[in-house]
């Protein structure tokens, strides 16, 4: 199909029969879980992405989606193909997993319970082209603000020789420095509390420092190939020689603040960058500088779908969520769920994959898309 002049570059509008997978895929899950921003559309943000979901247009498309006859899976595609317009990102395309750890932990330091989850410092801000102080790298994100100007957090390796211990920051204690490790990875945690109690954790803010990957600097270093190292494979190796382990975490500048999460149920997912409750299966993590919170999300991967047997991977999802590692138009990270068998499932997703956005239509105008 021909490109309008104002779709960016790495967009190319296709027919969703185009699309493999399309009509097998189960698409009343994702409407449910897209409906969340009709409750809360404020969740869709400034949307800088080059792609717009306009705030303006939710009322009329939310209250299109509640007047119509969506009673079965074939009526919710055709509304969807009514209302939306395909759009292939043609940049290679790859994801990956994540999951909701449960793991023991207490509310007070112990001999078993002894590795902190850390609450914000006071001060702590994101950088805005604004605010960002003169010299400082572009990849710092995040600083603690001093008066008018900013200074640059402790790094893991200060805050793992006690660069926080004086402001007492520590919001729950852990029993093992690789759970809090991984935890830090995923940005969220169910905790089993040594009281009986369930605790949520959910991400509050980061050092502003880059993370960076260890597993990849393991697969560099010669340690093993990409496929040695999934999350199990990782949590082996740094369960084998916690000496090595230590001064691999240290490589990992990036560092993740907590907070306490009690506005979500029980039976609900953690709460995603947007501020919603993740929905297993359907939850995309993306960045947001390329796709807007909101947005609807077709991916096409090469793994097993779990729910469905024989088929690879391929679903329509919600962006609703972001992470230190999801950089560029075409990474995305998938939400699997809470626990261990969720943690197995995202640990073995590493794939090359097709993304497909999925834009509304404006009455009159077509699909609205950002010139900039």
């Amino acid at each position: 199909m021909p490109q309008s002049s104002h779709t960016p570059d790495h967009l190319e509008e296709i027919a969703y029969s185009d699309l493999s997978g399309w009509t097998q895929d189960d698409q009343s899950k994702a409407l449910t879980s897209f409906l969340r921003f009709c409750a809360k559309p404020e969740a869709l943000g400034s949307n800088p992405a080059s792609v717009r979901y306009a705030l303006a247009d939710m009322p009329s498309l939310c209250a299109a989606i509640d007047q119509a006859s969506l009673a079965t899976n074939d009526e919710i595609r055709h509304f969807i193909e009514a209302h939306f317009t395909a759009y292939l990102i043609t940049k290679p395309g790859f994801v990956t997993g994540y999951f909701e750890p449960e793991v023991p932990a207490s509310r007070t330091r112990s001999d078993r319970f002894s590795v902190p989850l850390h609450k914000k410092p006071t001060g702590l801000e994101a950088l805005t082209p604004e605010t960002r102080p003169t010299g400082w790298p572009e990849q710092f994100s995040h600083g603690r603000r001093v008066g008018s100007g900013f200074e640059e957090l402790p790094d893991r390796s200060a805050i793992m020789d006690g660069a926080l211990d004086a402001e007492q920051l520590e919001l729950v204690w852990l029993a093992d420095p690789i759970d809090a490790y991984f935890i830090h990875v995923q940005g969220s945690a169910r905790l089993r509390l040594s009281d009986g109690s369930v605790m949520r954790v959910g991400y509050a803010g980061k050092s502003g420092h880059p993370y960076t990957g260890i597993g990849r600097l393991l697969v560099k270093r010669g340690e093993g190939t990409p496929e040695d190292f999934t999350m199990a494979g990782l949590r082996s190796w740094l369960a084998a020689d916690p000496h090595r382990r230590d001064a691999l975490f240290r490589e990992n500048r990036s560092y993740i603040f907590f907070r306490e999460v009690t506005e979500t149920g029980p039976n609900e997912g953690p709460v995603g960058a947007s501020g919603l409750p993740l929905t297993p299966g359907r939850s995309l993590a993306v960045d947001p500088e390329h796709i807007p919170y909101g947005a609807l999300v077709f991916v096409e991967a090469g793994f097993p779908d779990a729910d469905a047997d024989g088929r690879d991977f391929s679903r329509l999802m919600v962006a609703d969520d972001t992470g230190s590692a999801i950089r560029g138009p075409a990474r995305g990270d998938i939400f699997t769920g809470s626990g261990d068998p969720a943690g197995d499932l995202a640990g073995e997703i590493r794939h090359e994959a097709r993304f497909t956005i999925l834009v509304p239509k404006r009455p009159g105008t077509g699909a609205e898309l950002a010139t900039d």
